[in-house]
């Protein structure tokens, strides 16, 4: 029984580990022209996984899953589209648990490999957009 609340707790701990947003990033979407920042351009932001609608400056909490496409438009500026790949590298790092019986051959077993990101973040803290006027 104990082994079967062992592996149980562990297993649990694992998944709410999985689901608590690691690898989530702040990241602000900032317009410019010529140099100067304005606010006001309508922003699509879009990830592998997911896709926001903004006015900038804005600030979003983005998941780290590929590349990072930025698409800004406003009334007098020409549409300006950015397209960042992911900054920092990402490799995996095999875990394993065992737990093995007496005689009797009895034994419980897990694997399961875990992102592990090295550097800074997978995106830049801030990203300009520039857009010329039209």
């Amino acid at each position: 029984m104990p082994i079967k609340l062992s592996a149980g707790l562990l297993l649990s701990l694992l998944l709410t580990a999985c689901a608590s947003g690691f690898g989530d990033e702040q990241v602000t979407i900032v317009t410019a022209s010529n140099g100067q920042e304005f606010s006001g351009a309508n922003c699509t932001v879009q990830t592998s996984s997911r896709v926001w609608n903004v006015l900038s400056p804005a600030t979003l909490t983005i998941p780290a899953s590929g590349d990072l496409r930025v698409v800004c438009s406003k009334a007098g500026y020409r549409t300006s589209e950015l397209r960042m790949p992911p900054i920092g590298q990402t490799s995996g790092s095999n875990v394993g648990v065992g737990m093995g019986g007496g005689s009797g051959g009895v034994g419980v077993g897990l694997g399961f490999s875990l992102p592990v990101s090295s550097g800074g973040g997978n995106y830049p803290p801030r990203i300009l957009v520039n857009m010329s006027p039209s």
